[in-house]
């Protein structure tokens, strides 16, 4: 009785082995989001993001157009982690009096803090993000 159940147990094993893609047999693998950076409103109204991962590639988007996934060089991968190890979340700022302000959020080592005027650490980073955006994202 055991052998014929051991024997059952490889079968249906190997029939769904046989049957299922490569792809599938894989377990999934998460991307880790490294540091992300969000832009929103303005005249314009912005709605622009930029997910940049921990495997060096990014995730672009904005208000209107595709999503757009590339992969960064080594030579821009190392001047982002250059210029995250300078950077200083510190704390939201409250939103300004007035209308047509550019509200900046950044995401990273699991904080998410929203400004309204860029800090001296702040600057380096959120250019260097613009820029990918930039670069990478084009439009249809």
């Amino acid at each position: 009785m055991r052998i014929w159940r051991i024997a059952l147990a490889l079968m249906v094993s190997t029939l769904l082995s046989a049957t299922m893609t490569p792809a599938a047999l894989a377990a999934p693998t998460a991307k880790k989001v490294l540091v992300e950076l969000r832009e929103q409103g303005g005249f314009a109204g912005f709605d622009n993001r930029v997910i940049v991962y921990t495997n060096g590639c990014v995730r672009l988007s904005r208000r209107t157009g595709p999503t757009v996934d590339k992969c960064l060089t080594s030579g821009e991968k190392r001047k982002l982690h250059g210029e995250l190890k300078k950077l200083r979340l510190g704390h939201s700022e409250a939103q300004p009096q007035g209308a047509d302000f550019l509200k900046y959020t950044l995401t990273y080592k699991g904080h998410r803090v929203s400004r309204y005027t860029l800090t001296r650490t702040w600057t380096p980073v959120v250019h260097r993000l613009e820029r990918f955006l930039v670069k990478y994202w084009a439009p249809d």
